[in-house]
Protein backbone atom coordinates (compact mmCIF):
# COMPACT_ATOMS: atom_id res chain seq x y z
CA UNK A 1 0.00 0.00 0.00
CA UNK A 2 1.40 3.34 -0.93
CA UNK A 3 2.36 5.86 1.75
CA UNK A 4 -0.40 8.83 0.02
CA UNK A 5 -3.42 6.73 1.26
CA UNK A 6 -2.64 6.36 4.45
CA UNK A 7 -1.45 10.06 4.92
CA UNK A 8 -4.57 11.31 3.27
CA UNK A 9 -6.77 9.47 5.45
CA UNK A 10 -4.26 10.34 8.49
CA UNK A 11 -4.94 14.56 7.43
CA UNK A 12 -8.76 13.33 6.85
CA UNK A 13 -8.85 11.87 10.38
CA UNK A 14 -7.97 15.12 11.84
CA UNK A 15 -9.96 17.30 10.20
CA UNK A 16 -12.75 15.64 10.66
CA UNK A 17 -12.03 15.07 14.40
CA UNK A 18 -11.52 19.19 14.68
CA UNK A 19 -14.62 20.18 12.78
CA UNK A 20 -16.21 17.99 14.59
CA UNK A 21 -15.45 19.40 18.15
CA UNK A 22 -16.08 22.60 16.57
CA UNK A 23 -19.67 21.73 15.39
CA UNK A 24 -20.13 20.36 19.19
CA UNK A 25 -18.96 23.86 20.68
CA UNK A 26 -21.47 25.73 17.91
CA UNK A 27 -24.23 23.08 19.28
CA UNK A 28 -23.40 24.02 23.42
CA UNK A 29 -23.13 27.85 22.12
CA UNK A 30 -26.52 27.15 20.13
CA UNK A 31 -28.87 25.57 22.58
CA UNK A 32 -27.38 26.28 25.26
CA UNK A 33 -27.04 30.14 25.02
CA UNK A 34 -29.55 30.67 22.45
CA UNK A 35 -27.03 32.17 19.85
CA UNK A 36 -25.26 31.25 17.09
CA UNK A 37 -27.39 29.74 15.36
CA UNK A 38 -26.19 30.40 11.72
CA UNK A 39 -22.71 29.72 12.53
CA UNK A 40 -23.50 25.89 13.46
CA UNK A 41 -25.76 25.78 10.46
CA UNK A 42 -22.46 26.61 8.35
CA UNK A 43 -20.12 24.52 10.44
CA UNK A 44 -22.43 21.29 10.54
CA UNK A 45 -22.50 21.56 6.76
CA UNK A 46 -18.71 21.70 6.41
CA UNK A 47 -18.63 18.46 8.97
CA UNK A 48 -20.74 16.85 6.35
CA UNK A 49 -19.00 17.11 3.84
CA UNK A 50 -16.02 16.63 5.37
CA UNK A 51 -16.87 13.17 6.90
CA UNK A 52 -18.06 12.06 3.22
CA UNK A 53 -14.90 13.00 1.78
CA UNK A 54 -13.32 10.90 5.53
CA UNK A 55 -15.46 8.02 4.34
CA UNK A 56 -14.08 7.47 1.11
CA UNK A 57 -10.27 7.65 2.41
CA UNK A 58 -10.98 5.40 5.16
CA UNK A 59 -13.18 2.95 3.28
CA UNK A 60 -10.09 2.98 0.37
CA UNK A 61 -7.72 2.71 3.38
CA UNK A 62 -9.80 -0.10 4.48
CA UNK A 63 -10.21 -2.20 0.96
CA UNK A 64 -6.48 -1.60 0.39
CA UNK A 65 -5.54 -2.77 3.95
CA UNK A 66 -7.93 -5.96 3.36
CA UNK A 67 -9.41 -5.13 6.61
CA UNK A 68 -12.68 -7.12 8.29
CA UNK A 69 -15.90 -5.36 8.13
CA UNK A 70 -16.70 -4.71 11.84
CA UNK A 71 -13.09 -3.36 11.95
CA UNK A 72 -13.80 -1.08 9.01
CA UNK A 73 -17.39 0.01 10.72
CA UNK A 74 -15.60 1.21 13.25
CA UNK A 75 -12.88 3.44 11.64
CA UNK A 76 -16.08 4.58 9.28
CA UNK A 77 -18.15 5.83 12.93
CA UNK A 78 -14.93 7.38 14.39
CA UNK A 79 -15.31 10.30 12.40
CA UNK A 80 -18.87 10.70 14.70
CA UNK A 81 -17.83 10.69 17.87
CA UNK A 82 -15.67 13.35 19.21
CA UNK A 83 -12.21 12.76 19.65
CA UNK A 84 -12.42 8.79 18.85
CA UNK A 85 -11.28 9.89 15.69
CA UNK A 86 -7.56 10.91 16.74
CA UNK A 87 -7.38 7.63 18.82
CA UNK A 88 -8.70 5.37 16.45
CA UNK A 89 -6.17 7.33 13.68
CA UNK A 90 -2.92 6.94 15.86
CA UNK A 91 -4.27 3.08 16.24
CA UNK A 92 -3.99 2.43 12.68
CA UNK A 93 -0.91 4.58 11.58
CA UNK A 94 0.90 1.85 14.01
CA UNK A 95 -0.94 -1.15 13.12
CA UNK A 96 0.20 -0.22 9.21
CA UNK A 97 3.70 1.21 9.76
CA UNK A 98 5.35 -1.69 8.64
CA UNK A 99 2.88 -2.42 5.30
CA UNK A 100 3.47 1.03 3.55
CA UNK A 101 5.63 1.23 1.35
CA UNK A 102 7.51 4.95 -0.18
CA UNK A 103 6.44 6.16 -3.42
CA UNK A 104 9.68 6.83 -4.16
CA UNK A 105 12.27 4.92 -6.55
CA UNK A 106 15.07 2.86 -4.87
CA UNK A 107 18.07 4.46 -5.64
CA UNK A 108 20.33 2.70 -8.62
CA UNK A 109 23.24 1.58 -7.46
CA UNK A 110 26.22 1.61 -10.31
Amino acid sequence: MKKSVLTRYRVMAYVTAVMLLVLCTCMVFKYGFDMGEGVTLVVSQIHGVLYIIYLVFAFDLGNKAKWPLGKLAWVLLSGTIPTAAFFVERKITHELEGSVVDGTPAPVKA
